[in-house]
């Protein structure tokens, strides 16, 4: 028997009562927690005004506690954790930054006795140099910590000791965001870390090791150098036990004489003999007898001591040999499923996405949405355990297994050729220089003719840029002391056919997906005038102009493109839906960037990615090792979509002497494109000079469909940065 709509809804509303009284209570005693830490805030110097003003807009965060007991250190296995945090990417990211470098790491070396190669890596394993350094909000975590859960006192005084450093000064930004637990910057100190131990590295009064990375590098050689580091000597090395060897004798704490160990058979494991001393030595085991083995000495202890797990040390202990130089782990970890680089992660999830997982991007983040695609799969092919862990075998099976045959694209909406069109072709662009002298004078910022183009002119300290009118396309981006980033055609045709170079806006369809032969190619506002409505100049010297394609009445969705001109340059397409119903679009920022020769560089970012191949009838292949134009399966030519991508990648040009950082947000796909000599030879507006450019397309394609609901609005960011190769 149903039971009446009455009871049902009565019975909810008292569920509700009593979440909602619940939530209430908990956030009364945290409020509660808070005030009784004042007293405590005032003992360490904290005054009044400041700890209401640290404290009054902290709300609970319950998210956090489950992780005290969930440290990837002790709950993963040792050969995954390894994998992925001493692999052939942070290894070469690492050589390259001890060479940007090496003034600074040697001056520490001198101060403090920490060898380069050991302070690098624990930059690298504990914020990829910088890159992760965690997205949750300090105040918020450490209170909630402070307040609930284990270990309340500890993270009571790392609460207390982060208020002191924003009311000092050493912080200036109240919404710094960290890790969980409180560690925060490029080296992840914890606050009260920070206050001990942290340096001012580079001599302008403070110590910043969120910004600064001389004094996040300093204080992390500091660090060391207090912890015990003794100057010259090795954390220790890998070794071979004879048969029979007795592994209770192992252990951090179990320490002997090294003549001891020597007298019970251990050698290095390239064989080579070890030298009888009294110096106290600790033999690791850190997978049992049947694993590799290591002896270590008193700078393993320093390097423990910065995060008390034997894994963690030994990530920064092997990657510090890497960075030297060396080959890495010799001997295999007991078991028949190895763990994955990152690269490898990528790969993996790409191959998932292929098969239709829904994994969101191939970022090499193993997450509990990849964890059940994999289990799912693991099924599939009888792979047992099905436990969803990201490891060689479902790798392996996944590459191996018959490709599946190339998916229907994605629908995007049908758009038809806007009434206006054709005769907005022909018009010329409302930003005139009477229209631009209206506008509130911004230094640097002027109108006139680019290799013939009308164009908007910036010139500061910071870089030089133009930015056609037609089209509202970028056309040319130097930072200063650089060369110019994009690449623009000599041969191109006069207007108004697209211009060939600079970055064009593809939108709202990429190429013609989803449309019919009717409409252009790559979209309508590639070829219209476009109108400068705002501009303004930063304390700084940034230039910032929001431009605007005119209003096409046919179509639901509106376009605008916000540049910001300094040291880089950051583009935002913001897409707006006016329309009653959703709108499916596709987009992309067609970055022609000029290289020396594009036979003689590379694309890092795109290893173990799938894409699907235009020159291969878009069937699906995965990207082995960087991208260059010696792909032995197609080489001399590219038209790549990389879909699900992971939205940072680098453009390595040895003849230039320059990378090109492109970092993207919220485009999961990236294009990468060259024509190669035949292909170039149909081009007009090519020709001979294909070999001078290549392109690499910040997108959203192939499947990444964007769908925006009424009102909705949706922004594909890139920022482009240079930077001189050493």
């Amino acid at each position: 028997m149903r039971a009446p709509a009455s009871t049902i809804r009565i019975a909810t509303l008292t569920l509700l009562l009593a979440a909602s009284a619940a939530v209430q209570a908990q956030d009364a005693a945290f409020q509660r927690c808070l005030a009784a830490m004042q007293p405590h805030a005032a003992a360490r110097g904290i005054d009044a005004a400041s700890f209401a003003r640290y404290t009054a807009d902290l709300q609970p965060d319950p998210t956090v506690l489950p992780l005290l007991d969930a440290q990837p250190e002790f709950t993963t296995p040792i050969w995954d954790y390894l994998a992925g945090l001493v692999d052939d990417q942070r290894v070469a990211d690492g050589r390259a930054l001890l060479a940007t470098h090496r003034d600074l790491l040697a001056r520490l070396q001198a101060e403090y006795g920490v060898d380069p190669e050991t302070v690098v890596a624990v930059w690298g394993v504990e914020s990829d140099y910088g890159r992760v350094t965690g997205k949750r909000a300090l105040r918020t975590s450490l209170a909630t910590l402070a307040c609930e859960g284990r270990r309340q006192s500890f993270f009571r005084g790392e609460f207390l000791a982060l208020l002191s450093l924003l009311q000092s000064g050493d912080l200036a930004d109240p919404h710094l965001t960290g890790s969980w637990a409180g560690a925060f910057g490029q080296t992840q100190f914890i606050p009260s870390t920070y206050a001990r131990i942290a340096v001012d590295g580079d001599g302008d009064g403070r110590r910043d090791l969120v910004g600064s990375i001389p004094d996040a590098l300093a204080s992390t050689a500091n660090y060391l150098r207090r912890a015990g580091w003794r100057r010259g000597e090795p954390w220790g090395y890998e070794v071979r036990l004879p048969a029979g060897f007795d592994a209770t004798l192992a252990g951090r704490k179990a320490k002997r004489p090294l003549a001891d160990w020597v007298a019970r058979g251990v050698v290095r494991v390239d064989g080579g003999a070890i030298a009888p001393s009294q110096a106290p030595a600790a033999l690791l085991l850190p997978s049992g007898p049947k694993g590799p083995a290591f002896l270590a000495f008193a700078n393993y202890d320093a390097i423990y001591s910065y995060n008390a797990a034997e894994s963690y040390a030994l990530a920064i202990a092997t990657l510090a040999d890497r960075l030297r130089g060396g080959n890495g782990i010799a001997a295999a970890w007991p078991t028949d499923d190895p763990g994955l680089s990152r690269a490898q992660r990528r790969e993996l999830q790409t191959l998932l996405l292929t098969r239709g997982h829904d994994i969101g991007q191939a970022d090499g983040m193993i997450g509990s949405a990849t964890r059940r695609a994999i289990a799912a799969e693991q099924q599939r092919l009888g792979l047992q355990p099905a436990d969803g862990r990201a490891g060689r075998r479902i790798l392996d099976a996944l590459r191996a297994s018959a490709p599946a045959a190339p998916a229907p694209l994605p629908s995007s909406t049908a758009f038809a050729l806007p009434t206006a069109y054709p005769s907005l072709l022909q018009s010329p662009s409302p930003t005139s220089r009477k229209a631009l002298n209206k506008m509130q004078e911004v230094p640097g910022l002027a109108l006139g003719k680019f290799e013939g183009l009308d164009a908007l002119l910036v010139d500061t300290p910071l870089a030089k840029a133009a930015v056609s009118l037609f089209g509202g396309q970028v056309v040319s981006f130097a930072p200063a002391g650089q060369a110019d980033v994009f690449w623009l055609s000599p041969l191109r045709a006069s207007l108004p056919t697209p211009i060939r170079g600079g970055a064009p806006v593809c939108w709202p369809y990429f190429g013609r997906q989803g449309q019919t032969n009717e409409v252009p190619a790559h979209g309508f506002v590639r070829t219209l005038p476009w109108q400068l409505v705002a501009a303004r100049r930063e304390a700084d010297g940034t230039v910032v102009l929001e431009l605007e394609p005119p209003a096409l009445q046919d179509l639901a969705l509106r376009l605008r493109m916000q540049l910001r001109i300094g040291r880089t340059l950051e583009q935002r397409l913001s897409t707006t839906n006016t329309g009653p119903a959703p709108v499916r679009f596709t987009e992309a920022l067609h970055n022609y960037f000029r290289v020396s020769d594009v036979a003689a560089v590379r694309i890092e970012g795109l290893d173990g990615l799938t894409f699907l191949d235009k020159n291969d009838g878009g069937n699906a292949h995965v990207q082995r090792g960087h991208w260059d134009l010696h792909d032995p399966r197609d080489p001399g030519r590219a038209d790549r979509l990389f879909p699900g991508a992971g939205g940072s990648y680098r453009l390595v040009d040895p003849g230039l002497r320059r990378r090109i950082d492109l970092d993207v947000q919220d485009g999961r796909s990236v294009v990468v494109w060259n024509p190669g000599e035949a292909g170039a030879a149909r081009m007009a507006d090519v020709g001979a000079h294909w070999r001078e450019f290549v392109c690499l397309e910040a997108a959203n394609a192939g499947p990444d469909v964007v769908e925006l609901a009424p009102g909705a609005t949706h922004a594909l960011v890139q920022t482009i940065a240079v930077s001189p190769l050493d």
